[in-house]
């Protein structure tokens, strides 16, 4: 095992400015705060004697579930999962807070890299990931270190299809909760959250109208339906592409236009892919597509909107405005790519609107505990317990003041009736 590092940040002067972002967003996180609280009193420290390793979007958010793992007694250590998505002055603060923090905005691949070989020198033994890239690591490079984890977590789409992949190929060989899979994070966090963010991002960058507009939306899974719906609610026409029948139909049946991604080319004029696949917006459909499309992204990894055929096609390219390049083809038509083609609701903007973090961290951090806890898991993936699930709903009506009906002993009774 390499030497462990304390912190590696673009500048811990920038710790100020960071606090300020992270304080703002504590003050809309009660579920976060009110476990991290209901876990540490009386002076407990469950978390005591843990190192989790989290490869999150480190932004302010996010620094919130990492202050409460560490309030709770935790060694964090933390990478970003995006070179986009990172601020500078939260990952000082962070660092300047004890956790062991290695990313900066705009890093390279193999910084990025770099940056999560030095999380794993503090040997964790829980994971929190985005995108399943250290769990990827681990299991690739790390085999010692993997037979000493108890568990983890994975909170998107894309990761739990990769830890999918890992699982059949039998080489997982710790747990992994599939948060993302939970109902209190994609019910909320996919669809609203999403939903939300996306169109945040676009409109900052591009300052341009929605309503009106021809939006073609590539895949309709959570994700996809939240940013189809907000796309709706701000007058644009959607169409939906999709490859399952049954999500075709019910984009239909939501009173979506359906194509296939050769007919939506040629009229859309704002495209989100929101897959988790690659090449989904491809070289036969850039020739397609019509003077001044943009193209976006609110998948985890920067191939669904496949750039190397955009550079093939395009005779020159230039930065038309922050976050957004532009690629002028042969015949004049220019195509604008937002924020690199990476997730454009974190690359360019703030992500997730911070009630619905704190909703999918409250989760994240329970799973923590209940890992940390001696809960008798196997290996492989698995679901997030009911009572997890469950208590994090529960939780949030609370904090909303909202109160459940309750059914009376003649319901329950007749409900348990066959005759």
């Amino acid at each position: 095992m390499r030497e462990r590092e304390n912190y590696v940040v673009a500048d811990i002067g920038l710790a100020k400015q960071g606090r300020e972002r992270i304080d703002w967003a504590w003050q809309y996180m009660p579920l976060v705060k009110l476990i991290r609280d209901k876990e540490s009193a009386g002076g407990k420290r469950p978390l005591d004697g843990h190192t989790i390793a989290c490869c999150l979007h480190l932004e302010a958010k996010t620094a919130c579930l990492l202050k409460a793992f560490k309030d709770l007694g935790a060694v964090v250590t933390a990478a970003g999962s995006n070179p986009l998505s990172t601020q500078d002055p939260v990952c000082a603060a962070l660092a300047e807070y004890g956790a062991h923090i290695f990313s900066k905005h705009g890093m390279s691949a193999g910084e990025y890299d770099e940056n999560i070989h030095r999380m794993l020198a503090w040997e964790p033994d829980i994971v929190i990931d985005d995108g399943a890239d250290t769990v990827a690591m681990i299991v690739s490079d790390y085999s010692e270190l993997a037979r000493g984890i108890l568990g983890g977590c994975e909170e998107t789409t894309t990761g739990i299809k990769r830890l999918k992949a890992m699982d059949a190929d039998g080489v997982l060989e710790f747990p992994m909760l599939a948060v993302n899979d939970a109902l209190s994070k994609y019910l909320f966090d996919n669809r609203y959250g999403t939903g939300q963010s996306v169109w945040d991002g676009i409109m900052r960058t591009t300052n341009c109208v929605v309503a009106g507009k021809n939006v073609v939306v590539v895949g309709y899974g959570w994700c996809g339906k939240g940013v189809a719906a907000r796309a709706a609610g701000l007058g644009a026409h959607v169409i939906v592409v999709e490859i399952n029948a049954h999500k075709a139909l019910e984009a239909h049946m939501d009173g979506f236009k359906v194509m296939d991604m050769p007919d939506a080319a040629r009229y859309g004029e704002i495209f989100i892919t929101v897959t988790g696949n690659t090449h989904v917006i491809r070289k036969e459909h850039f020739e397609l597509m019509r003077d001044g499309a943009l193209l976006a992204n609110a998948g985890h990894f920067d191939v669904e909107v496949y750039v190397p055929h955009l550079e093939e096609l395009a005779v020159k390219s230039y930065d038309a405005r922050v976050n957004v390049r532009t690629y002028e083809l042969a015949d004049g038509r220019r195509l604008h790519l937002l924020a690199e083609g990476r997730l454009v609701n974190l690359a360019s903007g703030d992500g997730h609107p911070i009630e619905i973090m704190d909703t999918s961290f409250a989760t994240q951090l329970l799973c923590a505990l209940h890992i940390a806890g001696g809960a008798n898991l196997k290996k492989g993936l698995q679901r997030v317990p009911d009572s997890i699930d469950e208590a994090v709903v529960r939780y949030k009506l609370e904090s909303l003041g909202l109160k459940l009906e309750r059914l009376t002993p003649i319901q329950e009774k007749y409900l348990k009736e066959w005759r």
